[in-house]
């Protein structure tokens, strides 16, 4: 090969004779791989109106006489975000959390275009996921609902607040379906067991689900149904065993059902203090619950003054009068109420005494189920339940007394 052959393309001669055209653009000398920083080659100016002469040592290239639009569209170009000059970026530095206060509306996060809605509104892509060199865990960034929190105050906590009573009786739509109830029970008693469990079943019901709101505890869905199912037990032993049987069926029922209820929570995962809560909630709603068969134990005309006894002093009970007047008026119309059941039954005055007993018990109830902040759910299962479910006892025991 003779000293005048000429390499085109700006490559080297093998035997040193060609040495490369700085001009030239196409040159692979670099660290190609380094896609941050690459050193910036001015392209060769290419006149498009008079055509060059032939370099003395290179061949131009072909592509860039034909098309020397492509030629300076192919030119090296910075990458994007790139200083003009191509000088090395300086280290990332972490940014600290701003301290003044967060707007409410979204951020642009820097680097990503931004776009407008049909109302001006601004529309940012969803943030990245947090993982490996990501910021959006780097620091709490809490809105105003965030900090705000629920600004509903309670009748309770604003009594307590101000200086009153927390206490708030349920009111005079729970004590009606109190009255509903308790004239349920007294008009079934003489008529059939059976019959009488319909209204029983409700009681139980509604006492297992209000005594555990009524402790802060819900949901607390397995308490409920244990406590439900302990009354169920308790009516189904009663009714195979008899009412002469009704003492030892009712106390067997709880034992066995304390017993039951420590073996579910001692496999509670919970807290201790959390396992003992639900230990005592549990033991006294299904206690509660059982108890209240003793309606099923006791005699008919003592069911049946009890009852009405009940209705009528919830209802007293809810009317606007002053604490020791409504209290008064709600035993006066108890006592009227055993009266009453006691000419239609033909027990005489002989169901005062129960009727008096069903009308204290029924006003220990209201209170407990008025205490400490109570809901609506609270009134509408306790304040209903609770009445009756404590005068259970009292008219059993005074039923029996009486013959």
């Amino acid at each position: 090969m003779s000293s005048d052959q000429q390499y085109p393309y700006g490559t080297h001669d093998p035997y040193g004779q060609n040495p490369p055209d700085p001009h030239v653009t196409q040159t692979w000398e670099g660290q190609t791989w380094d896609t941050q920083y690459q050193p910036v080659v001015e392209p060769a100016p290419h006149p498009q109106d008079t055509p060059h002469a032939p370099h003395p040592q290179h061949t131009p290239y072909p592509q860039a006489a034909q098309y020397p639009q492509a030629a300076a569209e192919t030119a090296y170009l910075p990458p994007v975000g790139a200083a003009p000059a191509a000088y090395p970026l300086p280290p990332e530095a972490a940014v600290a959390p701003a301290s003044g206060p967060v707007p409410a509306g979204p951020v642009p996060t820097p680097g990503v275009p931004v776009a407008y809605g049909p109302q001006g509104a601004m529309d940012v892509p969803p943030a990245e996921p947090a993982g490996i060199g990501s910021t959006a865990g780097a620091g709490p960034a809490y809105g105003a609902p965030t900090t705000l929190g629920n600004a509903r105050v309670t009748d309770a906590q604003r009594a307590r607040a101000e200086g009153r009573s927390p206490i708030i009786p349920p009111g005079m739509q729970p004590a009606g379906l109190t009255a509903l109830t308790g004239l349920l029970l007294a008009a079934t008693a003489g008529v059939s067991e059976y019959l009488l469990l319909v209204p029983l079943i409700a009681l139980q019901a509604l006492t297992a689900a209000g005594w555990f709101r009524l402790n802060g505890m819900w949901p607390a869905r397995q308490g409920i149904a244990l406590a439900f199912a302990g009354g169920l037990a308790a009516d189904a032993v009663l009714l195979a065993a008899g009412r002469e049987h009704a003492p030892a069926a009712i106390i067997g029922t709880l034992g066995v059902w304390v017993l039951l209820t420590l073996v579910l929570q001692l496999r509670s995962h919970a807290a201790a203090d959390e396992r003992m809560y639900g230990l005592m909630a549990t033991i006294a709603s299904a206690a509660l619950t059982i108890v209240a068969a003793g309606f099923l134990a006791a005699a008919p005309d003592a069911v049946a003054a009890g009852g009405a006894a009940v209705a009528v002093a919830a209802l007293a009970r809810a009317l606007p009068l002053p604490g020791a007047a409504s209290a008064a008026v709600a035993l006066l119309a108890a006592a009227g109420a055993g009266i009453a059941a006691g000419a239609v039954t033909g027990a005489g005055t002989e169901c005062v005494l129960p009727a008096l007993g069903a009308g204290v018990c029924a006003l220990v109830g209201l209170r407990v189920a008025s205490y400490d902040y109570p809901s609506r759910f609270v009134h509408m299962t306790a304040g209903v339940a609770l009445p009756l479910t404590a005068a259970a006892p009292i008219v059993y025991l005074l039923g029996r007394a009486l013959g």
